[in-house]
């Protein structure tokens, strides 16, 4: 066991969770919500995405959620932007933080159904995207690799495609006199399993043992708390969750999204791992989130609770 002593959990609800909810919900609601996590003791809460509105009506108000955010000592409030003009709009906003990241599909189908663009034309953007981080003074902060397990087009990955992939963009970076800090990998599409997470964390951190790996995993079959174990078993100390498990991916049929940051925090807590996080306020955040979009939810502790003596 390599366990971390303490995670970083990365709440994405808000943004990526509402993002699949047909029915647009109101912003008042969002903000609610927001605010319920920021009383949790989370870090990082992702709240919206600075996208075309006729591409994500949901998002349609992400001036108007940002400039109803309560600022909170310690948390981060975060955005989606997708190009520098949605780079420009997360930056007028004050209390937006935005990451320096760089989004990459280990499936080049994936890559030209999400973004538009072949890998060739996604590696070669690369050094744009580091040129807006320093003309706005924002640091790289890591690469969001999707489909690093495979996707539907693909089918699963192997390791070595996805470290040929990651290969090429850390070169790209070291080319352009960038250094990464973070790769995070991620499950969009549900193809992982605690062997694939493994074989691929492990295999990264033997390459490159200086840049620290994260996980965005996906509930989509069944396998994401799973697959969050096999990551703590590697060290792994940085994952994307989303609350009451919102969300999910336009490319797969399953209403399962992203694995459950109460959920998450719980077996961190169990394993003696540290999240800072306040499980009874997270219970109470999802509990909400799940009224909000009006459906059942996916996460279990919301349901089951505490375990009896439990100290939080």
């Amino acid at each position: 066991m390599n366990f971390p002593e303490s995670v970083l959990l990365r709440e994405d609800g808000p943004r990526e969770g509402f993002q699949m909810n047909e029915e647009v919900i109101p912003t008042k609601k969002k903000l609610e919500l927001i605010d319920a996590l920021s009383k949790t003791g989370i870090r990082s809460i992702e709240v919206t995405s600075f996208v075309r509105p006729d591409r994500v009506p949901q998002h349609a108000d992400a001036d108007d959620v940002c400039k109803g955010l309560t600022e909170v000592p310690g948390l981060r409030y975060r955005a989606l932007y997708l190009n520098e003009k949605g780079l420009d709009r997360a930056l007028s906003h004050p209390t937006i933080k935005p990451e320096g990241y760089i989004l990459i599909a280990a499936s080049e189908p994936f890559l030209k159904k999400n973004n538009n663009q072949t890998l060739e034309e996604a590696i070669e953007g690369i050094g744009s995207w580091l040129d807006a981080f320093l003309a706005h003074g924002i640091k790289l902060e890591r690469v969001m690799m999707s489909t690093a397990f495979g996707d539907a087009d693909t089918g699963p990955l192997p390791a070595k495609s996805t470290l040929a992939v990651c290969e090429r963009v850390i070169d790209r970076l070291a080319d352009k006199g960038a250094e990464l800090p973070e790769m995070t990998l991620a499950d969009t599409t549900g193809y992982a399993n605690p062997e694939s997470v493994e074989n691929l964390v492990k295999a990264f951190q033997d390459r490159w043992p200086k840049i620290q790996v994260g996980l965005h995993l996906h509930d989509t079959r069944g396998t994401g708390m799973a697959n969050v174990y096999a990551g703590l078993q590697c060290g792994v100390s940085r994952f994307d969750a989303s609350v009451g498990g919102l969300g999910g991916c336009p490319f797969t049929k399953s209403t399962a999204g992203n694995v459950p940051t109460e959920d998450v925090a719980f077996l961190c807590e169990q394993l003696g791992i540290s999240t800072g996080v306040d499980l009874k306020a997270y219970i109470a955040a999802a509990k909400l989130a799940e009224t909000i979009v009006g459906r059942k939810l996916p996460g279990k502790l919301k349901d089951a609770g505490l375990l009896q003596g439990n100290p939080q």
